[in-house]
């Protein structure tokens, strides 16, 4: 029993570089196919509407349990680490809170199927710590994000601390996949100093997997 749960241990330190490497091959090899000009005349054409509707796609990806951390990397891509973190945080932000609405006006059977026990988990988080349950969970992937908006549905969080909280703790992550995402597409178009973008990115990455770790240490401190 011991050396199994050695084991597991081990292996969840190695989950951050493994989200790492994934981020990085991920925006290599989507980088290297993606043709600037196309993409750009497609925002351009979409003019005010471009941020509004990308919000929009974010939104109802993170309802359909699609994975949000490609539609991040377009979001940098298509609007710069600035824009594209806003817009990215907007949508799953906007995502997020419809997930919990849904799971707390209209599906709660389907989310306590789909949650099993660990719903109980999170049930007591949250009636013990509030929105700081919210934070934690946020910066430490307990759970699936998708599926943890509907299971924080039915817990007696009121909307708005959970919208809060959620903002602000995905602001790391939105910021390290937004600019992954415009240094891949600098490196589409030939950029200039890509090594410090480059360098800059995989330090954000580094920051964002590691952050867990450090999160859940401050966390049993006495």
């Amino acid at each position: 029993m011991v050396m199994v749960m050695d084991k597991n241990r081990k292996t969840l330190r190695l989950i951050p570089l493994i989200l790492l490497s994934t981020a990085i091959g991920t925006c290599l090899w989507w980088g290297r196919g993606l043709e600037p000009t196309p993409v750009s005349q497609w925002i351009g054409a979409l003019g005010p509407w471009s941020g509004p509707i990308f919000i929009a796609v974010y939104a109802l990806a993170t309802l359909l349990f699609l994975p949000g951390f490609i539609l991040a990397l377009v979001g940098g891509a298509l609007f710069g680490p600035v824009w594209g973190t806003l817009i990215n945080l907007s949508g799953a932000t906007l995502g997020a809170a419809l997930a919990f609405s849904t799971a707390r006006y209209l599906g709660s059977d389907w989310v306590r199927a789909k949650t099993g026990p660990r719903l109980d988990a999170i049930l007591a988080g949250v009636e013990a710590e509030g929105w700081r349950f919210v934070a934690f969970v946020r910066l430490v992937p307990l759970f699936p994000f998708n599926l943890l908006n509907y299971a924080l549905g039915l817990t007696r969080i009121s909307l708005w601390p959970y919208v809060a909280a959620t903002w602000i703790c995905m602001i790391p992550g939105a910021l390290a996949y937004a600019w992954l995402g415009y240094v891949g597409l600098e490196a589409a178009d030939g950029g200039e100093d890509l090594i410090r973008k480059g360098l800059l990115a995989l330090g954000l990455l580094v920051t964002v997997a590691f952050l867990p770790g450090l999160v859940r240490r401050w966390r049993v401190r006495p």
